[in-house]
């Protein structure tokens, strides 16, 4: 389903075509996500996809850059999965490994409120959040493309 064809064309898109201004500006204004999405769009053209397939690359792209969709999905994993515990809720074990006393002590979920800018935490180190928000946003547009090259 994921080809090298496909990451290349991605990689390709997103970061060789894709101005200072589209990445800076996609997030704000609608003219400058379709600039990046039309340009993002045209080393796809080369696999040859169906227009469907073409059609779902893109517009899904539109989509999901224009409102950053991806922290979203952070945020609920984030907010769904296991927390860091609380201060005095880790032990230290021998050897200096530390292990995790009580669940019951773990930090609560924080709200979207709180984690809107990259779906993580206040208390991320901002270079980490900004970084595994990348990685997530690029996992979501492969997986989209793999399947509409694929299925459509």
């Amino acid at each position: 389903m994921i080809t090298a064809d496909q990451l290349l064309c991605h990689a390709i898109g997103d970061y060789i075509l894709q101005s200072d201004w589209m990445a800076s500006e996609k997030t704000k204004r609608s003219i400058a996500a379709l600039a990046h999405v039309l340009t993002y769009g045209l080393p796809f053209l080369f696999l040859r996809p169906s227009w469907k397939a073409y059609a779902v690359i893109v517009g899904t792209h539109f989509v999901v850059d224009r409102w950053r969709l991806a922290r979203f999905v952070v945020w609920a994993k984030n907010f769904l999965g296991p927390h860091r515990p609380l201060a005095g809720q880790v032990d230290t074990g021998p050897k200096g490994n530390d292990r995790i006393v009580s669940w019951a002590g773990t930090a609560r979920n924080l709200p979207w409120s709180e984690c809107k800018a990259t779906g993580y935490p206040p208390q991320t180190p901002a270079w980490l959040a900004v970084w595994l928000l990348i990685i997530a946003d690029n996992t979501m547009h492969v997986l989209i493309n793999g399947l509409a090259l694929r299925y459509l």
